[in-house]
């Protein structure tokens, strides 16, 4: 009997610790990191399936990101973000009401800063357990960096397809462009990519 007392503890404890343990993002206002927890996943991915894949990421300060494009991401991904608090519980119980009716995941309801979180430390596998750190890491990033900080980290870490992170590299590698340079259509492919950047391209009808 004590054996398994001992036993479920510890597995108590590591998933406690693996639910509430939150890394550390007070050097993200002044860093933005070279790589990401999303960009090694698609490595180790594509490692497994015997593949090699090239990662794009160029990185862009947001000052240099124009201010139609960062309007249009959070238009198109996040309406609410510069008022919410991380979690837009609106939206969830939205896409939870939707989603029932139909049967099946028809819509997501992360916003740009639980995505933020999800790229930079997490993978794009679902679980509870991942869904809950997420949660956790959302809440401190909210803490810590500001709004603009929290953008910026997105466009530069979000995927735009195989390989491909952040939208400077997205308009160089789809359009030969930098950021300032692609027109509204491009812009609109792109954006429009965003949801699904393995299946979708912006070059593709």
């Amino acid at each position: 009997m004590h054996a398994w007392m001992a036993i479920f503890c510890v597995i108590g404890g590591f998933v406690g610790y693996t639910i509430f343990s939150v890394p550390d993002v007070s050097y993200l206002k002044n860093v933005t990191p070279d790589t990401t927890a999303f960009m090694h996943h698609r490595l180790l991915e594509a490692d497994i399936a015997g593949d090699t894949l090239n990662l794009k990421r160029e990185l862009v300060a947001f000052a240099d990101v124009p201010k139609v494009v960062r309007r249009a991401v959070v238009v198109a991904e996040d309406a609410s973000f510069w008022v919410h608090e991380g979690v837009d519980w609106h939206e969830v119980e939205e896409a939870i009401s939707q989603n029932r009716e139909e049967g099946k995941k028809l819509r997501g309801a992360s916003t740009i800063t639980q995505q933020t979180a999800k790229n930079l430390f997490l993978s794009p596998k679902r679980s509870f357990l991942r869904k809950a750190r997420e949660f956790l890491i959302t809440k401190e990033l909210e803490y810590t960096l500001s709004k603009s900080r929290i953008l910026e980290l997105y466009l530069n870490s979000i995927e735009f397809g195989e390989g491909v992170f952040g939208i400077r590299s997205a308009s160089q590698h789809y359009f030969s462009k930098e950021p300032d340079e692609i027109s509204l259509f491009e812009l609109a492919r792109l954006v429009a990519i965003i949801p699904k950047p393995l299946t979708l391209s912006p070059v593709e009808p």
